[in-house]
């Protein structure tokens, strides 16, 4: 076996060479703009209480476009989907013609500690459909629900089957105890209502501490020795530096809405079993039967594909499409790959099934069509 040769000069200029790279990236932190992000052009079309509605138009040379509701988790921002000049998954949904509007739940306050889930989605969810169709002057919209949201949008779809089109969940909790849920499985021995009464809101600071524990190794130092070692490549520090105040500009999470998807889902797993409650109505996933395309990543830590799989045996659409893509649970929408094969997908599945029967009857495609992009 040959032996490890190496000098002293060899030691220290790689000693000079991690030093000078830090040096670097402390003066790329003391330069840094942190300005608002840079949205996309948007328009905003409706403000109810701290919930904001922003529509991004298609590109003026689309001559039909498709409208699509996005709905986002109540958890940190939504301009995840539109994080920055060429990082927008969003901007990539335009070019495919479509015209997206984001909802935006804002940051609740002290005064709004007692909303619960059915204000979010029997109520301001409601509120930016029957916006979508009479602006569109259409009976039903198309939702796109991101995590939380799309849990949001799977309810919603639910309790209003004649509002919604077609449904599209990504990385959407549906089974909140699969084996290998570590959120779940925390969450599962929280005092939810001893911690709501603590605290009213809870924190966002709180959450992201959880959700990074879940990853500490990776999320707590990995990625600031990569952010180091790639130090000279401008794209991927602006990219590191736009993603860190994403996950640290976290909004707080209403007290009673914590407390009843905290219980009802993770808890209860009342969802699975048709019991959820939003608001005096009971979630019936079974009345979902309107085209369901379910996306969901390979490497999601917080929402394993096996909760986000779970949706196949609940729904009784007939037209049922599930894809997997690489990538994490943020990664399938900011990495340039596994972000275009979402925006392709979502796109071409919208446009195969416009104008079609969209009742089940007669012209769905086959209820349990699956697919995996590697």
């Amino acid at each position: 076996m040959p032996k490890l040769q190496f000098t002293a000069e060899d030691l220290q200029k790689e000693l000079a060479d991690i030093v000078a790279r830090r040096v670097r990236a402390a003066t790329r932190l003391r330069e840094w703009d942190d300005a608002p992000p840079a949205h996309g052009q948007r328009e905003l079309v409706l403000a109810r209480g701290k919930m904001r509605l922003f529509r991004y138009r298609a590109p003026a040379n689309v001559v039909r476009s498709i409208p699509v509701l996005m709905v986002y988790a109540l958890v940190n921002r939504p301009y995840m989907a539109d994080l920055m000049p060429g990082c927008s998954l969003i901007a990539e949904l335009q070019a495919r013609g479509l015209e997206v509007y984001l909802i935006d739940w804002g940051a609740p306050d002290a005064g709004d500690a007692g909303r619960t889930l059915a204000d979010y989605i029997a109520h301001d969810m409601d509120a930016c459909v029957d916006l979508l169709r009479a602006e569109q002057g259409c009976e039903k919209v198309n939702l796109f629900g991101i995590c939380q949201g799309g849990t949001f949008s799977l309810c919603y779809s639910a309790l209003n089957p004649d509002k919604v089109d077609h449904l599209i969940t990504t990385v959407t909790p549906v089974d909140f105890q699969t084996p290998d849920d570590l959120l779940s499985h925390l969450l599962r021995e929280v005092d939810v209502d001893a911690l709501v009464d603590a605290w009213g809101n809870i924190p966002g600071e709180l959450l992201n501490a959880v959700f990074l524990a879940q990853k500490p190794f990776q999320l707590g130092q990995q990625k600031y020795a990569d952010f180091v070692a790639a130090i000279d490549d401008d794209a991927a520090s602006a990219m590191f530096l736009a993603m860190e105040k994403w996950i640290f500009d976290s909004p707080a999470l209403a007290g009673a809405a914590f407390r009843e998807f905290a219980q009802g889902c993770y808890q209860q797993n009342a969802l699975m079993k048709g019991q959820l409650r939003v608001g005096p109505a009971t979630v019936d996933p079974g009345c979902v039967t309107m085209p369901v395309l379910n996306i969901f990543a390979a490497r999601d830590h917080l929402v394993p594909p096996a909760s986000s799989r779970a949706l196949a045996g609940l729904v009784r659409t007939l037209d049922y499409t599930e894809l997997e893509l690489p990538g994490g649970h943020i990664g399938i929408y900011v990495s340039p790959r596994p972000r275009t094969l979402l925006a392709n997908a979502v796109a071409e599945w919208l446009k195969t099934r416009s104008g079609q029967d969209l009742t089940g009857r007669g012209k769905s495609r086959s209820r349990r069509a699956r697919r995996k992009e590697k």
